[in-house]
Formats: C-alpha cells, sequence, structure tokens
C-alpha cells in the first residue's frame, strides 16, 4: 500500500446519549474553538441533516458532509474521511440520535473508521448519576472507545466538580459548558432554523467556543485513515449539462456531496431563488431540492414570473427533479396549515397540506433505472394527488416508503436523494441518455 493510501489525522466523534443533550452546539463550539487557534478543521455528520451542517459549516470555515453507512455506503465514508485526512489538523464528527440508537448507529461508524468518541452528557439534572450514564457509554459496547466527556449545561463550579468527580477511570474530563441564555441555537419543526436566518450566529458560536474548557483544546489521539479500494465510477451523460438549482430561504436542502457529484460528472450548476427571481438561469436542467416553501407560500405564489418560466421549461420537455419541498411547488396547490393557501406552479396535480406533526421520518431507497438509489424522508405534510406512483421506496427493513412521481419531464418525491449512492441513476434523473464506465 502506498504512503498517501492511510492518512493520520486527530479526529474525534461526538455523540450524546440522546437528542437533545447539545452535541451540535458542542460540536460547533469545539470546531470554532479550534479553527480560533489556527487549526484547519473538517467536519461531518452522521446520518441524514441539512440543518445542522448549515451551523457547522459556519463554524468551521468548510463544507460539512454527511457520513452515513447506509445512505451513503462504506466506500464514500472512506474517501471523505482520507481526503479530510490529507488537509485537516482535526476531523470532527457530529453524532445523530444517542449513541447506539438506529441501525446503522453512530456507535457503528466510530467502529467502522476506528473513531474515538466524545460524549456530550447534559448534566443539568443530576450529580455523580452522570458518571454512570458515562460509565455504561464506555462499557455498553466492547471494542468503542469512548475517549473524552464534556458535561453540558451545568450550572455553577461546583456542579462541574461533582460531575468530574464521578467520571469512570479511562474516559479523558473535557470540562463543563456552563448554561447560559442566548447561547443555545433556535429551533422550527424540522430543526434547526437555517443558520442564514440567526442574525446573531457568530455571535453565538463563539460565545459557545469561549465557554468550552481550556482542556477541550487538547488535540485527540489521530487515526489511520486508508484511501478506498474502488475509484468512483465516472458518469458520461452530465459533461456540460447546464442544471440550475433552487437555492434560497424557501429551497436550501442540498447536500455538499450531491453538489460536488455533479460538479465532478461536468455538469454546470447556476443557483437562482424562486422567491426573488424573474427567470431561470439558462438551463438544460432543473433541480428544486427541500426546504421550507410553507414558510413563503405567498412570496412563491405571488413570482408570476418565475412561476411563467418554469412551467415554460417543463412544457420544452426538459428535466426537472423536485425532492420534498420542490414537489411541494411544483403541486397545484400549498396549504401552510395556519389558514393560507395558494396556487402553485401546477405541474404536478395535487393539494399539499401542512399537518402539526411528523408525517414521515427515515431512511429510503429506490430502485430505478440506473441502481437503487438512497436517501431519507422527513417531512410534516400530506400529499393529495390523483397520480400513481412510476416506483415505490422502501426503509432499509423493506417497510413501503415514498412514492416517486413522473410528470412529463417531471420527477418529484418526498425523498431527498444522496446521488453518490447510485450515479447512474441520479445522472438519470437530469440527463435520461446518461451511462457509466469504472
Amino acid at each position: 500500500m502506498k504512503d498517501d493510501d492511510i492518512r493520520h489525522c486527530p479526529a474525534l466523534l461526538v455523540a450524546a446519549p440522546a437528542s437533545g443533550q447539545g452535541k451540535t452546539l458542542v460540536t460547533a463550539a469545539l470546531a470554532r474553538r479550534h479553527r480560533d487557534a489556527g487549526r484547519r478543521v473538517r467536519v461531518f455528520k452522521c446520518g441524514p441533516d441539512f440543518l445542522d451542517p448549515m451551523v457547522l459549516e459556519a463554524a468551521s470555515g468548510a463544507p460539512v458532509h454527511q457520513l452515513d453507512l447506509f445512505m451513503c455506503g462504506e466506500a464514500e465514508c472512506r474517501r471523505l474521511l482520507h481526503e479530510a485526512a490529507g488537509e485537516a489538523d482535526l476531523i470532527l464528527v457530529e453524532g445523530v440520535m444517542g449513541l447506539f440508537d438506529g441501525d446503522p448507529s453512530a456507535a457503528d461508524l466510530a467502529q467502522r473508521f476506528g473513531l474515538p468518541v466524545l460524549a456530550v452528557v447534559d448534566g443539568s439534572a443530576m450529580a455523580q448519576t452522570f458518571g454512570a450514564l458515562v460509565h455504561g457509554l464506555a462499557t455498553y459496547r466492547p471494542g468503542l472507545d469512548l475517549h473524552a466527556v464534556i458535561a453540558n449545561q451545568v450550572g455553577s463550579e461546583r456542579h462541574a466538580q461533582l460531575l468530574e468527580g464521578s467520571v469512570p477511570a479511562g474516559v479523558t474530563w473535557l470540562g463543563a459548558v456552563r448554561r447560559e441564555a442566548g447561547v443555545a441555537l433556535p429551533e422550527r419543526h424540522l430543526g434547526l432554523v437555517q443558520a442564514r436566518e440567526v442574525g446573531d450566529l457568530e455571535a453565538r458560536l463563539s460565545r459557545a467556543a469561549a465557554l468550552l474548557s481550556d482542556a477541550a483544546l487538547q488535540l485527540p489521539p489521530p487515526v489511520a485513515f486508508a484511501a478506498p479500494a474502488c475509484a468512483e465510477a465516472a458518469v458520461s451523460g452530465l459533461q456540460g449539462k447546464r442544471i440550475a438549482v433552487a437555492r434560497d430561504e424557501a429551497f436550501a436542502f442540498l447536500y455538499p456531496a450531491n453538489i460536488a457529484w455533479l460538479e465532478r460528472a461536468g455538469a454546470r450548476l447556476s443557483f437562482f431563488s424562486p422567491l426573488r427571481d424573474a427567470a431561470l438561469p439558462e438551463c438544460d436542467a432543473l433541480w428544486l431540492p427541500g426546504g421550507y416553501p410553507e414558510l413563503h407560500v405567498e412570496q412563491l405564489a405571488a413570482n408570476a414570473p418565475m412561476l411563467a418560466a418554469m412551467r415554460a421549461h417543463h412544457a420544452a420537455e426538459k428535466p426537472i427533479l423536485a425532492e420534498c419541498g420542490g414537489m411541494l411547488y411544483t403541486c397545484t396547490a400549498l396549504d401552510d396549515g395556519k389558514g393560507t393557501r395558494a396556487e402553485m406552479l401546477g405541474l404536478m396535480p395535487g393539494k399539499v397540506t401542512m399537518q402539526p406533526r411528523l408525517s414521515a421520518l427515515g431512511m429510503q431507497q429506490v430502485e430505478l433505472e440506473g441502481g437503487i438509489l438512497r436517501g431519507h424522508t422527513f417531512h410534516y405534510s400530506r400529499l393529495e394527488t390523483p397520480l400513481s406512483p412510476s416506483a415505490r421506496a422502501s426503509t432499509p427493513d423493506g417497510r413501503a416508503g415514498e412514492a416517486i412521481y413522473r410528470q412529463g419531464s417531471l420527477t418529484a418525491s418526498y425523498m431527498h436523494f444522496y446521488f453518490p449512492s447510485a450515479p447512474l441513476a441520479a445522472a438519470a434523473l437530469f440527463a435520461p441518455q446518461a451511462s457509466t464506465t469504472a
């Protein structure tokens, strides 16, 4: 094996015993603190998520990619980590849910790549029981390296001392984060408020970084990251294809890996705002990703020139991919569930109504021409349409998943696709004649 096939870099997987412990803010604070110390930091997010990575990107100054053994696959995860190890002084991976939750879990990812784990534990309502919880995380699964712990939401110096004194031998105490109003990140129905909408985000990140102890600046042990065994399959058919991508407050759920994959395949991307722009960029295909169209119903409906431009694109039989919020925009009408209803693009017959409770959540995969494309679903709306699905996704354990609809040149679904999981199938969404070579 060549020397460059193995790269070494200090790394941590930041996990917690459950959701809501503060691991996103602590990961962001760590990234900012190390970055301020002059280190190059690369951050990843375990599992499907669009919102946490926006905050982590703002904290670290670099794009945040997903790492997930199901959605991305081991080879893609290995490629991303190996690439990051060649340019970073520190790699941080934010976990998902609790450390052992899900299949695959954050713990599975940590063990697969030899990542030491930093546990973030909310200690606000406990004292010595903190140590019992850390002990459980450290010993529940043999072979997992619970390297360190940070206590979050700590009330006082004495409280921190009690928590530190309970930590079992072999787990490094990296300090406590004091409870402080105005530091936590604001949330809405799909998770965190988008980073660009948090006006004082920089101040919050700087304060969160300042709340970390000096011990948190210690670099973890280096991890050996091997290069993937196989090179990524090349895609022909996207070279020179002009793809217009919606990106604004209403449509922002874009995996950096999907953008990078399209660019590697030779596509020429241009970004536009369905909220504010009057015309589409010159394009051969259109991508309407997920987001929050339900928060901008009236403004989307009022932008008549943009609606006309998209309808003309569809009438010209040029490809359109509409994912989740993008699909809502292509329907006949959208009801925000709070008394506002408006006509949308009307490319796909159907009405969408927002619901007060989560309608679907989880990993998905769908067999399309060109391969099995993986991704996830996460939405609060209900679609009523006379269309019959052209395909049906399934969950990893075989249960029925989201429908895939075709209406002329439009492909629409609640599913968010991860393009590198099936290059030919993804390319065909934008260029039906695409093909791949090893």
